[in-house]
């Protein structure tokens, strides 16, 4: 867990720079209290329920492709609004999926390639190019190697009102096909909510006339 906690680290680092900020929280608070943002330390919680994980304030869901995945509610935020609101695993396989929601300061694939360019500094990473990804028009996304134990991709997408989602996955490097599909998923079930529509010009109720 050594190595996946310090995957997120490195990642939230990356994409708070792209922000212009230089402050990051971690975001394996399931093993660890929280460090950043204001006010106490918050524990993660665990959402043991099945079915698909809404959050309105950020504007996002989660459809879990199986039961196997464990959810663990963080709600770690920064000053600068940057959120690490969820960090999903899956003990059977050992992956990992960390989400962070950030303000839509530049594009997906400015994003994504910043992204791409600040792990490839981190000592042992090596990284793909960014490609288009099917997950909605603007999803751009690239995939790393942390030396020969551990695999991982990195898929960022558009949210709701303005924000980014982005996200980080991490699986032993001898994981079976079967487990980077279970992985595949699991993206694909990170969404930002349908924009709520706005009443039409003269549905909106009229205040009673004197």
């Amino acid at each position: 867990m050594g190595v996946l906690r310090k995957l997120a680290w490195g990642f939230l680092l990356v994409g708070t720079a792209c922000s212009g900020s230089r402050q990051a929280v971690k975001a394996d608070a399931a093993t660890e209290p929280g460090t950043g943002g204001s006010g106490p330390p918050v524990a993660a919680q665990t959402a043991s329920v099945s079915g698909p994980y809404v959050d309105e304030e950020l504007g996002f869901e989660i459809i879990r492709p199986s039961d196997d995945w464990q959810l663990d509610v963080t709600n770690e935020r920064t000053p600068e609004g940057l959120a690490i609101p969820v960090v999903l695993r899956h003990p059977p396989s050992g992956a990992q999926v960390v989400l962070q929601v950030a303000p839509e300061v530049v594009s997906p694939t400015q994003f994504a390639e910043r992204l791409a360019e600040g792990l490839r500094q981190q000592p042992g990473f090596t990284t793909t190019d960014p490609v288009p990804l099917a997950l909605s028009d603007k999803a751009v996304g690239f995939d790393f190697q942390v030396g020969d134990g551990v695999h991982g991709r990195v898929a960022v997408r558009e949210g709701q009102a303005g924000r980014v989602l982005m996200m980080l996955a991490t699986w032993p490097a001898l994981a079976p096909a079967s487990d980077i599909q279970n992985v595949e998923a699991l993206i694909q079930g990170i969404r930002p909510l349908p924009e709520r529509k706005k009443p039409l010009p003269g549905t909106v109720p009229q205040a009673a006339r004197p």
